[in-house]
This record gives C-alpha cells, structure tokens and sequence, in this order.
C-alpha cells in the first residue's frame, strides 16, 4: 500500500446521474476508514479553479445515499480544457495538499483527469451518466434509475391513450446512445423504438401501427431517442397523418436525470467509490473502474476514449497509435459486443410490438 496519500478529493462533473450522492459517500466512508481526509470539490472542475472545496466526514454524507442529482453540484468547465486553466487546477490541489482525485462522470470528465494525471495528480474515473455510453462498460451509475424514470412516465402515458384511443411519440435522454429509449420501448410494450444505432423503418412501423388499430388496439407508444434530433415530433404528425389516430408528442428530457437513484445504481455506486479510494491506496492512476460481465474491473482511461471513438465511428488519425494488437483486438470486440447486444434487443423490441 502507497503511504504517502493523506487527503483526496472527489468532484463529479458533466451531466448529474442519479446515485452520484451514493458514489460520493461510498468514496468518503471508505477514505476515512483507511486514515484519509476527503475533500469535495464544489462544482467539478471549476471547483478546482477557484478553489471552491469542503471537507467531508461522516455527518456530510450522511442522509444523501437516496438522493438524486448530486450535492457537490457539477459544471461544464471550458476554462479547464485549456493550459492556463489545468495549471491552475493543478496548483489548487498542490496548496490544499491532496493526493490524489477520484472524477465522477462520463467521457469528457474522464479526458479531465487523464490531464491531471499527465500533471502529476493521480487520478481514478468512475462511470456516471444516464445514457450508458460509455464504451468500455457494460454499465454507467444512473442508467438503471433513468430507465425506470421513463418507464414511469410512459406508463402515465398510456393511461390517458388508452382512453382516448391515441399514440404518443415520447423522445428520451441518450444523445448519441440509444440504450435508454431501445430498453425502455421493449419494458413498455412500445409500437416502435427509433434509435441512431440503426436505421428506423418508419413505413415498417406505420403499417405495424395501422395493423394493430384494425385488431381493435386503443393505445399506441412509439419511444425515439433524442440522439435523432427533431425527428419525434416530424414522426407523430406522420403517424396521425397516414393512421388517422390523433397522435401527441411528449419530449421527457431532464425529467429522466432527477430522482431517487434505484438500488442498483446505489449499490453499483457505493462498490466503485470504495473501489476507487483502494486503487489510489495501491498507487494507480489514470485508471477507470467499469463493469464488464457483472464484475467491476479498470483500464486505462485513454483506452476508455478510444474505444468509445471506435465504437462511434469518430477515430482520428494516429488515434490507434499507441496501443499494442493485443488492445485492439480487445477494443473491437468491445465494439462487437455493444453493437450485437443493440441488434439482439432492438429484433426483440421489433418482435414484441
């Protein structure tokens, strides 16, 4: 075990998940039942700018394990991408004398720790995000919450079709991923489900909903992901147009972040917090915890983002560069896992309609 560690910080950037505030306290219990001293940072990166920070113990994380968002606050901090701002990033956590930063949050706060790491401040990332975009895990604290948020939603929903013998076009969180509208459409008995992983057969799903207004259906859900831009609400006037049932849309967007985080973000939480004060502890950096396979293990987080570039069709040249045959070849079985499992379940979700 590493000695020279004293004190870390934890801060949680870029967009909120549910079960963060579990992630935090997790961190925290574990930190001071080793001998640490935890620090919060107050609003990610921009914490560590302007030195905006607290101590944590017991009583501070008490009391917060079921509550969304997260209480250390996040922002989406230009400033630090830039070198003045990371050399001033660097120079908070050299005069508060932390030792290392554990980063909460997706992509992007992860490329933020890789650049403290190459600074000198050893630093773990830990996979917070709703949409489950994340390449190189199979799971993302917040996503099982925000599933279950628009299942919630779409069931209220369906109530008020049924009566009135109408379709709704609901549009879901996810930007570019569309994991949350495909899994939720197959748990709430959807019509159709678009997603940008996949080109969508609107005639296909028109004709299916004609179909099954002919068999006597009342009610009809059709879920799109955001990451199709304005396409929903193009969709629910065609739907009305070519079936005759009148057709609403409803845009769910920031509804599905916020609630109280489900026992399994709480509990994935709490195993990557503790998990990542003990790499720290054993002198790793610039690593990520993720879940593969229901366990949790790490890789180096610029494995976490070119994975996630190849996977997403956004490599740039000299991209693959630094990695061995050995990495890429594991790199694009990621990709082929992730991309049979979207094909497995949107067949099931086109099976079930």
């Amino acid at each position: 075990m590493v000695t020279k560690f004293r004190k870390i910080a934890v801060l949680t950037s870029g967009g909120d998940a549910p079960g963060m505030n579990a992630c935090v306290r997790a961190i925290t219990r574990s930190a001071i039942a080793r001998g640490l001293e935890v620090i919060g940072v107050i609003g990610g990166y921009r914490g560590l700018l302007y030195n905006e920070m607290k101590v944590l113990g017991h009583n501070d994380v008490s009391n917060i394990v079921n509550l969304g968002g997260t209480f250390l606050y996040t922002d989406r901090c230009i400033e630090f991408k830039t070198e003045e701002g990371m050399q001033k990033a660097v120079k908070c956590c050299r005069d508060n004398g932390i030792d290392g930063i554990i980063c909460i949050g997706g992509d992007g706060t992860f490329r933020g720790a890789t650049d403290l790491s190459n600074r000198g401040i050893p630093t773990i990332g830990l996979t917070g995000s709703i949409d489950n975009d994340i390449t190189a895990s199979d799971y993302t604290i917040g996503f099982d919450t925000a599933m279950n948020t628009v299942c919630q939603m779409i069931d209220r929903l369906r109530d008020t079709c049924e009566s009135h013998a109408r379709c709704n076009v609901v549009e879901v969180m996810g930007r570019d991923c569309g994991e949350i509208a495909l899994r939720t459409g197959i748990a709430c008995g959807a019509a159709a489900v678009a997603i940008p992983e996949i080109p969508f057969d609107e005639a296909a799903a028109i004709a299916k909903i004609k179909e099954l207004k002919a068999g006597g259906k009342r009610n009809f859900i059709v879920v799109v992901s955001e990451g199709l831009g304005k396409y929903s609400e193009e969709l629910a006037k065609k739907i009305e147009a070519e079936t005759g049932i009148e057709t609403k849309f409803a845009r769910l967007a920031h509804v599905v972040r916020g609630g109280n985080p489900t026992l399994r973000d709480r509990l994935t939480a709490a195993e990557m917090g503790s998990r990542a004060v003990d790499l720290l502890l054993e002198g790793k950096s610039n690593l990520v915890v993720v879940e593969r396979n229901g366990e949790l293990v790490t890789c180096d987080i610029n494995y976490s983002h070119i994975v996630d570039r190849m996977y997403k069709n956004k490599l740039k040249d000299g991209d693959l560069a630094p990695f061995s045959e050995e990495d890429l070849a594991s790199m694009k079985a990621l990709c082929a896992y992730r991309k049979h499992e979207i094909e497995r379940l949107y067949k099931l979700a086109n099976d079930l309609a």
